[in-house]
């Protein structure tokens, strides 16, 4: 089997697998070729994959020459005439945005494995993109927040007087919230985390953040870890007790997501106005609708003075550990999908496989693309 790694677009910084990781990937008895600067945003030369054990060549060349693509990014402008009948793609997906690019592979014939489609068992925490590069999402994200806030973090005493802390709110308790927690209160800052699952309640709580709870949410055993949608009286409480704690705030980290579904709107127009001037809302949900009312993708606004980072591409900011991330997540899931000989083996009876597996045979597998989709 040949596995191809493709350059992403001009705006992505990362690079699905590393010469690092290519080494390893060479020792499960796979060919590698990686396009001609597909590693430079993440400041690793083609010299470097060489030495790795791969081959180089142009976009044209890995694409033909490949029957495994990796990518970061689904290949959404790519013309569908380079892929042939029978390849394997890898790479998220982010079903809400490309329905329509997924139909588009169905109906050629292409298989896609969707990493952010992982199922979230044990097994499977290896292999998991999402988690991982929502951990670089989270750091990156507080990190930033404390650039803009006009105040510092930690309390401080001095000479001068005492300094408070921070006050910082954080939507969301997953993998990038739960990293928020934990960089905010080393910078200093007193937390507070609201998320609709109770399970995290210790979570947050062992971090050192307190937990908002609002009664009455909906859980779901077969999300699979992930938050699900809310009933209107909850979303009603929700917002309410929300507005209460981000206008007492002055940093709020948006991170709540619902997968294959609009980010929900937790922080209103009306909160923002009642916000201290300086305060910052950094939204990680801005490439799905966003948390705040007010948040446009890929945007900084300043409305009343609070300052709204519309920024879902953090990772992309820290290219060379978010890269050797993903490409371990992936080794992890090769070692899954190939035999000793190297030889891909979709075995769809492995929960694993067929959870990530979005189409096949021009067919729908994974479950969860089924269900989102509305496909009995």
């Amino acid at each position: 089997m040949v596995i191809g790694i493709l350059r992403e677009p001009d705006s992505e910084n990362r690079v699905a697998m590393l010469p690092g990781e290519v080494s390893a990937v060479r020792k499960l008895g796979i060919e590698v070729l990686a396009e001609y600067g597909a590693g430079e945003r993440s400041f690793a030369s083609d010299n470097e994959y060489i030495g790795a054990g791969a081959l180089t060549g142009s976009r044209k060349e890995v694409i033909s020459k490949s029957s495994f693509l990796l990518t970061v990014n689904p290949l959404i402008a790519e013309s569908l005439d380079s892929f042939r009948e029978g390849l394997v793609l890898c790479s998220m997906l982010n079903l809400a945005e490309n329905t329509a690019w997924l139909e588009s592979l169905r109906m050629k014939g292409v298989t896609l494995l969707a990493l952010d489609m992982v199922p979230r068992i044990t097994r499977a925490q290896s292999m998991d993109v999402l988690s991982s590069m929502a951990t670089v999402a989270g750091y990156k994200a507080v990190l930033t927040a404390a650039s803009l806030l006009p105040k510092f973090f930690p309390m401080f005493m001095s000479a001068a007087g005492t300094i408070r802390p921070a006050k910082v709110l954080i939507l969301g308790a997953g993998v990038a919230g739960l990293e928020a927690i934990a960089i905010s209160r080393k910078l200093g800052a007193v937390v507070e985390v609201f998320d609709v699952r109770s399970a995290v309640k210790e979570e947050v709580k062992s971090l050192g953040g307190r937990f908002i709870e609002v009664e009455g949410a909906r859980e779901d055993s077969s999300a699979g870890g992930y938050a699900i949608e809310q009933s209107e009286d909850f979303r009603k409480k929700q917002q309410d007790l929300i507005q209460q704690r981000a206008i007492a705030s002055e940093v709020i980290i948006a991170t709540a997501q619902i997968p294959g579904k609009k980010a929900p709107v937790l922080v209103l127009k009306d909160t923002v106005s009642k916000m201290r001037p300086g305060s910052v809302i950094i939204d990680l949900a801005a490439s799905t609708g966003g948390n705040c009312e007010l948040t446009e993708n890929e945007k900084t606004v300043v409305i009343n003075g609070v300052s709204i980072v519309g920024k879902s591409d953090f990772p992309s900011e820290m290219p060379s550990d978010a890269s050797k991330m993903f490409g371990s997540n992936i080794i992890n899931l090769l070692k899954v999908l190939v035999d000793r000989n190297g030889n891909l083996v979709l075995n769809l009876e492995d929960e694993i496989i067929k959870g990530t597996v979005a189409v096949h045979n021009r067919e729908y597998v994974s479950q969860r693309v089924r269900q989102i989709l509305n496909i009995k």
